[in-house]
């Protein structure tokens, strides 16, 4: 990346960067071109965001390429050529691409853009997020924040999901809601932003990696992440959400400010769904002429997932490179809980389903959809099935002197 793209607080993927600094403009796709790989089923990409997921074990691991080498297809990071952008990550503008990232965006492509597959989900339930204050500040307790700023952003990027907004929006509502206020008792302060660097030339230098992005800039300490800070800092407003308990640890790491309210701290999981669960999907066009590639994909989360599962230290030093915990030990601690086996459980997909309600009601989505019709089991069923009859005639053929009929057919097991 540029020198210009390598400052702290600069934007970068999945962040919007420090708003302090910010100059507003419009982005339109009549003032924008959108650039894309032409289309070839022999490839297959992948993007995700800096959040607990097996993707971004297995971008480390390398093993989701292995099982698409198998059946003779390229699987790469979308941003891996300069023939694409940004844009692919939010509005899933390739046919050949899945995602692994933040719930949001995929619930708007599904209701308002392009139908898509949801294959499975990670969730990790106790991220609600936290309402953040100055340390210096008298103000302990939610109901001191009557009649105080709280900020909020606003993209004005009209080709994408504002889904930082979003999370920053559900979550001060659920705080206000948890403490007998509302909306009406604060004063919400926006912070409009130009988010327009997804196709700038100089953020598309190649990254065969995700987790290259944070290479030449130090994200726990970035304020790309921790876009309002600034304006807390200085006066400008008195609180503000922070997208979850592991960016507050950083911040409050500083000594400069507190946490008085936690989402997380509550049993109540209708709460946990800040951007979450983070999801996986598909282009309805890949579902539908090449289910192979969905069901490769999920083959390799699922060992992937596996294997953290049972190596939770080893996946949580991968994960340190590029999420928010304080480091190694934290990010344990934050993994420790979770299956990294993606899945579409009914509580799950009922978190969906908050996520989604609460997007269509104030508006950040046009259409509304079913979600249990937007999960697509059967990929993951496949896959499943597939690495159990691969393990099985591995193990089995060890113990015999040739292969028989029975393991040479393609016939369930069990």
């Amino acid at each position: 990346m540029a020198n210009e793209t390598k400052q702290s607080g600069d934007p970068t993927a999945c962040s919007p960067g420090d708003l302090s600094k910010t100059k507003v403009k419009e982005t339109t796709f009549a003032n924008t071109k959108l650039s894309t790989v032409k289309l070839d089923w022999k490839e297959v990409y992948y993007t995700n965001c800096p959040l607990v997921s097996a993707s971004n074990v297995d971008q480390e691991l390398g093993w989701t390429r292995e099982e698409y080498k198998k059946i003779g297809v390229k699987y790469a990071f979308l941003r891996s050529t300069r023939e694409n952008d940004w844009y692919p990550h939010y509005i899933h503008n390739l046919d050949n691409l899945i995602r692994f990232g933040g719930l949001f965006p995929p619930v708007q492509v599904h209701a308002d853009i392009r139908r898509t597959r949801l294959l499975g989900v990670t969730h990790v339930p106790h991220e609600g997020g936290v309402m953040m204050v100055r340390a210096k500040d008298d103000i302990y307790r939610m109901t001191e924040l009557k009649g105080k700023k709280i900020g909020l952003s606003k993209s004005m990027n009209r080709i994408k999901n504002d889904w930082w907004r979003i999370q920053e929006h559900q979550g001060i509502e659920l705080m206000l809601r948890m403490n007998g206020m509302t909306m009406k008792d604060v004063q919400i302060v926006e912070f409009p932003y130009a988010d327009d660097w997804y196709n700038n030339p100089k953020m598309l230098d190649p990254m065969e990696n995700a987790s290259e992005l944070w290479l030449k800039r130090d994200h726990k300490r970035d304020l790309a992440f921790r876009p309002l800070e600034t304006a807390l800092a200085n006066g400008v407003i008195d609180a503000l959400y922070c997208q979850s308990k592991v960016l507050s640890c950083l911040a409050e790491a500083t000594g400069n400010f507190v946490s008085i309210e936690d989402l997380s701290r509550y049993p109540d999981w209708r709460l946990q769904v800040a951007n979450i669960p983070a999801a996986i999907t598909c282009s309805d066009v890949m579902a539908e002429k090449h289910p192979e590639l969905a069901v490769t994909f999920m083959k390799g989360m699922i060992k992937v997932g596996r294997w953290a599962n049972e190596h939770k230290h080893a996946a949580a030093a991968i994960l340190d490179k590029q999420t928010f915990y304080r480091d190694v030990d934290d990010t344990y601690e934050g993994i420790r809980l979770v299956d990294m086996v993606p899945n579409l459980s009914p509580q799950n997909l009922a978190s969906v389903e908050i996520g989604k309600s609460f997007m269509l009601k104030n508006g950040y989505i046009k259409n509304d959809f079913d979600v249990k019709k937007w999960a697509a089991p059967e990929f993951l069923e496949q896959a499943a099935k597939e690495l159990l009859e691969e393990q099985w005639k591995k193990v089995t053929t060890a113990k015999l002197p040739s292969t028989t009929e029975l393991l040479k057919s393609s016939q369930r097991v069990g």
